[in-house]
This record gives C-alpha cells, structure tokens and sequence, in this order.
C-alpha cells in the first residue's frame, strides 16, 4: 500500500474521470461517485463525532465536568467509542465495494451487530412520545448530522441500485439504512438529561410566534 501511494497526484483525473480498480475510466459525474462522496463525508463526520466523545470523556476524567450522560458511562464510554471505530472501517468497506464490485466488504453479520446495538441503547431509553429536533450538545448534534448525511447516502445508494444494480449490493443499502437508525439512537443515548434535556418539537412555538406578528 505505501508504494501504491507514494505519489498522490497523478493529473490522470484532470479530464474529469477516474481510474477503477479494474483499469477503467468513468466520468466523475457519474452517481457511483455521488454514493463514494456521501460515504467518504460520513465516514469523516463520524471521525468528527470521535472526537467531540473524546474530548468529553477528557474533560469527565479531567475537569470534574460531567458532559457524558451517566448510561454512556455505565456502558463505558470504550465501548461505544469502539463502535465508532468499527463503524468507519465499515464504511470503508463500502467504499471498497463501490471501486471493486467483486469485493464483500460489509455482510448480513455486521447489519445484525447494528440493530444489536441498537436494541441494547434503546432498552435504556425513555419511550419516544414526540418529535425531536436535532440538537443538543456538540456529540449529540454531530451524531444527528452524521445522520443526515447517512440518510443522503441512503437515497444516492437506492438510485444508483437502480440505474446500474450490479453496482451496489443490497447489504451495503441494507447497512446504510440500519446505520442511520442506530445514529438516531445514539443522538438519544449520548444526551444527559441532567445537563442539556431532548428538545421536542413543539406545536406552542410557532403558535407564539404567529401571535406575536
């Protein structure tokens, strides 16, 4: 890998297209690489979520701060820190899968790891009776952008399945989806009720502001 990457730029993509791994050439315009994109922009958000867990799990241990939600800690935050970790190797996968469609990166295992988790978050959830609004702390916040973009990748993974379906397998939709889910409910369970409460959408707000104009 070091000797394939010693020379970063090659102007072979100058002409607005990109070199497969089987030696072809598709134009940078093609929704593969929208899909490759909204993947590669996940992944570094879920970097970015990374290191917002980090510097509060710093700053608990440190600072006497408490800004980890106390069934993060009960959990430990190691081990949603690992999930983390496995997350981005996964989407790497992905990414692998869409340069070299003969490649498995991502199977039927790592969906059902997700919804396990997913469950095991939830159990120590309240019952969801409303709408929330993607806010809260900068890990909580991150974690409901990070969502976003996975949902974005989701639709640009759907159309591209649809257009070429050789392209993408079912699984890597499959945990793109699931993935998205379990994003949503780690936005739940990294918010500490003690410190910044789930912000609900609320029918009264924009019914003051009506009658305030």
């Amino acid at each position: 890998m070091g000797n394939r990457l010693s020379k970063i730029y090659t102007r072979t993509g100058d002409d607005g297209s990109t070199g497969m791994a089987d030696g072809s050439r598709v134009s940078k315009a093609d929704n593969l690489f929208s899909v490759m994109g909204d993947i590669d922009e996940l992944n570094s958000h879920i970097g970015l979520v990374r290191a917002h867990l980090a510097q509060a799990t710093h700053n608990n241990e440190n600072a006497n701060q408490q800004q980890l939600p106390e069934r993060l800690q009960q959990q430990k935050e190691l081990d949603f820190a690992q999930a983390l970790v496995i997350i981005q190797h996964l989407l790497f996968n992905i990414g692998g899968e869409l340069a070299m469609p003969e490649y498995e990166g991502v199977n039927a295992t790592h969906i059902e790891w997700l919804e396990q988790q997913i469950d095991a978050m939830n159990t120590t959830l309240p019952p969801l009776k409303d709408f929330i609004l993607p806010t809260g702390s900068l890990l909580v916040s991150q974690l409901h952008i990070a969502r976003t973009v996975c949902r974005r990748a989701e639709r640009q993974a759907v159309l591209l399945q649809q257009q070429r379906p050789p392209a993408i397998r079912g699984t890597a939709i499959s945990f793109i989806n699931r993935l998205s889910d379990w994003l949503f409910v780690a936005a739940r369970f990294c918010t500490d009720p003690a410190q910044v409460s789930e912000v609900l959408w609320d029918s009264q707000v924009l019914q003051n502001f009506t009658n305030d104009k």
